[in-house]
C-alpha cells in the first residue's frame, strides 16, 4: 500500500464538518499527511461555527476557506491519497476524476451547521463533532496501512466510519 500523504475531506457545503477535517488531518498529521477540504457545492465561506471552534483551539483560521472539489482535479493540483466524505449528499454525489486512484471512505457524521438556537448551542454541535471526527483521524493515524493492500485499507477506513456517531 502507498503512503497516504495526502487527505481531501469532502462535504457539500464545504463549510463545517470537511473544515473540521481539513484542520485535524493536519494538526494530527505532525507534517507526515497534509489535510484539504472541498466541496461539491461550496457555501463560499466557513461557518461561522467552525471558525470560533478552530479559534479556541488556537488554530489560525485564516488559510480555511470554502471551495470546490473541481481544484483538486486540476493538473497542479495536489496528489490526493484519501478521499473521504464525511455527509450523506456528498458520498452519493459523483466524485471528480482525481489524479491516481485514491482510497475513498464515507465518515458521515450529522451537520452541526443545521443545528438551531444560541451561539452555545451552535457551539456544542461543532464541539461535538470535532469530538467524532478527532476520535476517527486518531483511529486512522493508529493504522499500519504499508502491510495492506488497496482493499484491506478500504475495509478498515470503512470501519472507521461506523465508529460512534455515524450519520
Amino acid at each position: 500500500m502507498p503512503e497516504i500523504r495526502n487527505v481531501l475531506v469532502l462535504c457539500t457545503g464545504n463549510s463545517a464538518r470537511s473544515i473540521l477535517g481539513e484542520a485535524l488531518f493536519n494538526l494530527h498529521g505532525e507534517g507526515r499527511v497534509r489535510g484539504y477540504s472541498a466541496g461539491s457545492k461550496p457555501k463560499g465561506v466557513p461557518h461561522s461555527g467552525a471558525l470560533r471552534l478552530l479559534a479556541r483551539r488556537g488554530i489560525d483560521t485564516a488559510a480555511f476557506r470554502s471551495k470546490s472539489w473541481d481544484e483538486f482535479s486540476a493538473p497542479d493540483a495536489p496528489q490526493i491519497d484519501l478521499a473521504i466524505t464525511v455527509c450523506g449528499n456528498a458520498a452519493g454525489e459523483v466524485c471528480p476524476v482525481f489524479i491516481g486512484s485514491p482510497l475513498k471512505a464515507h465518515w458521515g457524521l450529522p451537520d452541526p451547521a443545521d443545528v438551531s438556537g444560541s451561539e452555545a448551542e451552535i457551539d456544542a454541535a461543532f464541539e461535538e463533532t470535532w469530538r467524532l471526527l478527532e476520535m476517527r483521524v486518531k483511529a486512522f493515524f493508529a493504522l499500519d496501512l504499508t502491510h495492506m493492500d488497496k482493499a484491506e485499507a478500504q475495509k478498515v477506513l470503512a470501519e472507521i466510519g461506523r465508529m460512534e456517531g455515524a450519520a
